[in-house]
């Protein structure tokens, strides 16, 4: 979907921990103190795995709740990895919370979202009541669909990816639309017979809904629509309108309506502790970084600032400047870690902040670091030691950059001479390390990349500490093209 203008609510991020498997999430407060919670999957394509993310809810007056489908760098459906249903249960736990903190009850809630989010939206409202059911262009044969063109997603639900297991998915959803006793949700599905899904993925299944009391099935047969993604693109005003409509209270239906019921000064106590509770940011139990060097307010050379400090209990830490990302750095064993600049600062006063986080993404407080560049200023007591010259970045031979490789299992590969290993990243998300031997070195994961394009940066770290600047590498999985012309364009022929 297209981007849209900046953000006008306040989001809040967290990490819920107390079922199996964390859940991240983001959520928004109702406007005008509205009584009623939405609740936002995501499609395959949404950007950092939350639907609906870029702003284009700003107008929904309820309060939002948006669930992140991103467990071990692939998707899941939100039902399940290597066909443990405790992320499902996990998730379910989530919606309730929140819930449950609104003093809201289960006919208060709408869930919504397309494709892969959209069944999703149909799963949750069916097996846990939930009062309405938005699904935009959904897939029923979930296994076969992951199977045939989302293998990291079938990988990750599946673990051993056999007939079976493949069955027990396109079982899911039918099985409950037969099955599900809540036949009075109000259900809005769209589709179009122009989406290339709609013949296997969603007709032989209309029928099933027979017995539902308001089951709404809207079919935009318009020439305009040239796939899968065009179709909730050309709904979008109707789905915003249906989003409002139940959000106030309406039902799109004939009979007795009720609206209104705002609380212009409802109670937050409860919604605010569960934001609290599960804050990404815990600074209570996940002590801030501690910065070793430099020392506050030191005067740099442009090309000489390193940091190093310890923080314990995280893997990575983050470093930010005035609100943009700038580079992140692993954490060892022993909670130490450093970070070498591979750029030159501009001169002046300079405040970087830096956060740990653990393997669940949990955050710590920020810690600052602030200094001054002065190419020109002799160096004092406050000046750390010039940097030893950047060594060479590694070089990425495998695979070709800006390359269409089938994936999911995607190698990389390369030389660092003089390198003891390389670490792995894409953006401030540390992938892993590889060792090199003889400068040559070869890293594979053991799980498989998610159709679509990537951007890994490697750099090499060095027995005297030393670590260089990046090398990098961009190349688009498989399962990406058929839904991205841009991409087709560009890596297809």
């Amino acid at each position: 979907m297209a981007d849209q203008a900046k953000h006008t609510r306040r989001i809040f991020t967290g990490v819920d921990t107390t079922g199996a498997v964390p859940i991240e999430y983001r959520f928004s407060h109702a406007r005008n103190g509205n009584r009623h919670l939405v609740v936002v999957f995501a499609n395959f394509t949404a950007p950092d795995e939350y639907g609906w993310g870029n702003g284009v809810l700003d107008k929904v007056r309820g309060n939002i709740l948006w669930i992140r489908d991103s467990f071990e760098g692939a998707n899941s459906y939100y039902l399940c990895k290597r066909m443990d249903f405790s992320l499902e249960q996990s998730v379910a736990g989530v919606i309730t919370r929140v819930m449950h903190s609104l003093h809201l009850t289960p006919q208060d809630v709408t869930v919504f979202g397309s494709s892969k989010g959209g069944s999703a939206a149909l799963f949750y409202g069916l097996k846990y009541g939930f009062g309405n059911i938005v699904a935009s262009v959904p897939q029923f044969n979930i296994g076969s669909y992951v199977l045939d063109g989302i293998p990291s997603a079938a990988r990750l639900m599946m673990g051993e990816v056999t007939e079976r297991n493949v069955a027990v998915l396109d079982a899911v959803l039918p099985d409950l639309v037969m099955a599900s006793p809540h036949r009075n949700a109000n259900i809005y599905l769209i589709t179009s017979p122009q989406d290339e899904q709609y013949l296997r993925q969603v007709q032989p299944f209309v029928q099933l809904f027979q017995g539902y009391s308001n089951f709404n099935f809207i079919y935009n047969d318009s020439v305009l629509i040239t796939g899968h993604g065009k179709v909730t693109l050309r709904n979008l005003p109707t789905l915003m309108g249906i989003l409002n409509l139940l959000v106030d209270g309406v039902v799109p239906r004939i009979g007795l309506i009720t609206n209104g019921g705002e609380v212009p000064e409802p109670d937050l106590a409860a919604i605010e502790q569960f934001l609290k509770d599960t804050s990404q940011v815990r600074g209570d139990s996940f002590p801030r970084p501690v910065i070793t060097s430099p020392p506050a307010e030191a005067v740099l050379p442009p090309n000489g600032v390193a940091i190093t400090g310890f923080a314990p209990g995280g893997v990575r830490v983050s470093i930010w400047e005035n609100g943009k990302y700038v580079a992140s750095a692993p954490v060892a064993a022993d909670g130490s870690w450093s970070w070498q600049a591979d750029r030159a600062f501009t001169a002046g006063r300079h405040l970087l902040r830096v956060f740990a986080a653990d393997a669940s993404n949990i955050q710590s407080e920020r810690s600052d670091v602030v200094f001054t560049i002065d190419g020109q200023a002799p160096r004092t007591q406050h000046t750390i030691t010039e940097a030893a010259p950047l060594p060479p970045a590694p070089v990425v031979t495998e695979p070709v950059d800006n390359s269409y490789v089938p994936g999911p299992v995607v190698r990389l590969s390369g030389h660092a001479p003089g390198a003891v290993r390389v670490d792995l990243a894409i953006g401030e998300h540390a992938l892993g390390s590889a060792p090199v031997e003889d400068g040559l070195w070869t890293w594979q994961p053991e799980w498989g990349w998610r159709g679509g394009g990537h951007t890994v940066e490697v750099r090499a770290a060095y027995a005297d500490g030393r670590v260089s600047g990046p090398g990098q590498v961009g190349f688009v999985v498989a399962g990406a093209l058929a839904r991205n012309p841009t991409l087709l364009q560009r890596y297809g022929g």
